[in-house]
């Protein structure tokens, strides 16, 4: 303590060394009054004192929090440390211990930006423009049709059987809730001998059962009565993120659990409040806030509904009226590359909205009410100068799971020796099931998004790395994502009304993969 106040009288007296040698001379023709100059190295002094106390504690919680998982990590055994030999020291091979994510405290990024006013007026500047953008669309439709013409039919049907969705997502959650956890008591209840057997037996029928509920449940709905695009969404994202929390579950808990005697399942409380906070990394404690701000709750809350608003009307107005009756014209080139340009627009505002929505907006609320601390569910990826780094900044929480349980093992399963076939399987799976997303939403198969993904986002993210850093790279990568959002909602728009002008006579599993808007043209 003594030496910090003896370093925070030397920061002070450097301060007012520094500030009597930027007075003003008596020739200058600015001056300053006394009592303002005081005000304002008081002030000063105090933001200095602020920021300096805030990056010690977030520190110190780093470091605890970091002390922590190698304390939980460590084997529990007796003995003494093992030696490390000298010559390992020199090996450039990567570890083979796995880099287990660190929770800390700390705002999401965008909330750490509003708080400066020049970003703010940015984001009052973007919600001006699509509020002109709505009145010009409504002022156009008073003076063509007499009246001002504000549909919500696509919205209405996008959402449509609702009910029967939140009926279905019920057994969903009640098996991923019971049945990893259950078998988990299973397998650490398990002893030597016959009783091991049947446990481990029935652990593994229950995880069975589990995933099968998952995998058919869902799509035996959505086949049975036809569910819409955005009612469809809703159980495929859950279902895949049902998946990806089970596994990470038994992951981090199963080794430890079977690794020592006597072992015990955490707490079913600590597995539920898992199933519910935002993220895919399952730990026993996470971060926690002091209190929940519900004002915070309803203002992000509000904006995940205005996202939604503006998505279904940008969709209606820029997307339907072009897209709607493109099959029914003669192909053309010419057609086709106008169609792509037009689509970039609203493609790159579904895709901000997307992110703003649910990377932000609904992560930050579950977050706030549940008092999960670690808000970092994407970085800056907009600076981005190469495919590789927006890949690892666009959506952090899946990007974390992705790094943790199949990159590090597919590079444990190489000793290490191999990045490139590990980030090729990392992309294989994330563009996989992409695509599966798409197919369940729009109840086609067009591997748009997969060629996109797996063909050009990888070879981009090899060609273009992270030793692109400068502006131009950061204009071509923008430059690549409107193309990309603009051929992804043309391609798939115009499958979508091509498979209703032109209907198949019968369902076929050739019919349901083969593209109709190649022939459709009536």
């Amino acid at each position: 303590m003594e030496a910090k106040a003896t370093r925070r009288r030397l920061w002070k007296r450097e301060g007012q060394r520094g500030q009597q040698e930027d007075q003003p001379s008596a020739g200058n023709t600015e001056t300053h009054s006394g009592p303002d100059l005081v005000q304002w190295t008081r002030h000063m002094e105090a933001m200095k004192s602020q920021l300096l106390e805030q990056a010690q504690g977030q520190l110190m919680e780093l470091l605890d929090q970091a002390v922590q998982e190698a304390v939980q990590s460590y084997p529990t055994r007796q003995g003494p440390l093992p030696s490390i030999p000298p010559d390992s020291l020199n090996k450039t091979r990567e570890p083979s211990h796995k880099k287990r994510k660190v929770f800390v405290t700390r705002q999401s990024l965008l909330d750490e930006l509003m708080e400066i006013q020049h970003f703010r007026t940015i984001y009052h500047m973007f919600i001006a423009g699509l509020c002109v953008f709505i009145i010009s669309t409504l002022v156009i439709d008073f003076i063509d049709e007499g009246r001002p013409i504000l549909e919500f039919d696509l919205l209405i049907y996008s959402f449509g059987q609702l009910p029967l969705t939140l009926m279905t997502w019920v057994p969903m959650f009640l098996s991923t809730l019971l049945a990893p956890y259950q078998a988990l008591r299973l397998w650490t209840r398990a002893q030597a001998g016959g009783a091991w057997t049947l446990r481990v037996g029935l652990a593994c029928v229950l995880l069975v059962a589990h995933t099968s509920v998952l995998a058919v449940l869902p799509i035996y709905v959505v086949a049975e009565h036809q569910l819409p695009p955005a009612s469809r969404g809703i159980l495929v994202f859950e279902q895949v993120r049902f998946l990806m929390k089970t596994y990470s579950f038994l992951r981090e808990t199963v080794p430890g659990t079977l690794g020592s005697k006597g072992g015990e399942a955490p707490s079913f409380s600590t597995y539920l409040y898992f199933l519910f906070c935002p993220t895919l990394i399952y730990r026993e404690t996470y971060p926690r806030t002091p209190s929940i701000r519900w004002s915070y709750v309803a203002k992000n809350f509000a904006q995940f509904l205005g996202c939604v608003f503006y998505g279904s009307f940008i969709l209606s107005r820029l997307c339907i009226p072009v897209f709607s009756n493109m099959s029914q014209e003669p192909f053309s080139t010419r057609a086709l590359v106008l169609s792509i340009m037009h689509a970039t627009l609203p493609g790159i505002l579904m895709l901000l909205f997307i992110f703003f929505a649910f990377l932000h907006c609904w992560h930050n609320a579950f977050a706030e009410m549940l008092r999960f601390g670690d808000r970092m569910f994407y970085r800056d990826w907009w600076n981005s100068a190469s495919f590789s780094n927006y890949y690892r900044t666009w959506n952090v929480v899946v990007h974390d799971w992705l790094y943790s349980y199949v990159y590090q093992d597919a590079m444990q399963l190489l000793e290490g020796r191999a990045r490139g076939p590990a980030m090729l399987a990392v992309f294989l799976i994330s563009s996989v099931v992409h695509e599966y997303i798409f197919c369940f939403m729009l109840g086609f198969f067009y591997p748009v998004m997969l060629v996109l993904f797996l063909g050009v986002g990888g070879l981009l993210n090899f060609m273009m790395n992270d030793r692109y850093t400068g502006p131009a790279g950061n204009v071509l990568m923008w430059t690549l994502l409107f193309l990309g959002q603009g051929i992804q909602v043309s391609l798939y728009s115009q499958e979508w009304y091509a498979r209703h002008h032109c209907p198949l006579p019968q369902t076929t599993f050739w019919g349901l993969v083969t593209p109709q808007s190649w022939s459709c043209h009536t």
